[in-house]
């Protein structure tokens, strides 16, 4: 199974539109976004996903009551932990203990932002993943990526 992986959007919707059109093209399983959507409006894309998504909250959401009601509830606190094809998965916006929850081994995948810097590395038997900054505002490069559960790796996928 693949995952389609997108965080700190910002509201940049013709970035999010490239990113649906790649986890399309990609046939990802589902769409995990790490926060940071911002307003109600750049959530509209994703109803063009061939997959469900889902996500948690980011530090600068706006007003979470219509974004969660557009999002259909889709979108939890952070963290939030899920099981995908068998495997179990922490998903956040940002961890001020990262270190001590790849250290701890107890998830196969760990997905955050925040920091608007994509970052694919495996410690153990977890693999880490920042999908960078769809919205592309704050270093002018927009990314997401695709992981393959399967082969626990991931790419970054510039849009």
């Amino acid at each position: 199974m693949k995952l389609g992986l997108v965080s700190d959007t910002h509201d940049n919707v013709p970035m999010v539109k490239r990113a649906v059109e790649v986890f399309n093209r990609e046939n990802v399983g589902m769409v995990l976004h790490a926060g940071d959507y911002v307003a109600l409006f750049s959530l509209k894309p994703f109803f063009a996903l061939e997959y469900d998504f889902s996500g948690v909250w980011g530090n600068n959401d706006g007003d979470k009551i219509a974004v969660q009601k557009m999002a259909q509830g889709k979108i939890m606190e952070s963290p939030n932990v899920e099981t995908y094809g068998g495997k179990k998965i922490l998903l956040g916006h940002y961890f001020e203990t990262l270190a001590t929850l790849i250290s701890s081994q107890v998830f196969f995948l760990i997905i955050y932002g925040h920091t608007h810097r994509p970052e694919i590395r495996k410690v153990g038997g977890t693999l880490v993943v920042n999908p960078g900054e769809c919205g592309g505002w704050v270093y002018g490069r927009s990314t997401v990526a695709v992981c393959d559960l399967e082969n626990q790796t991931a790419e970054i996928v510039e849009l």
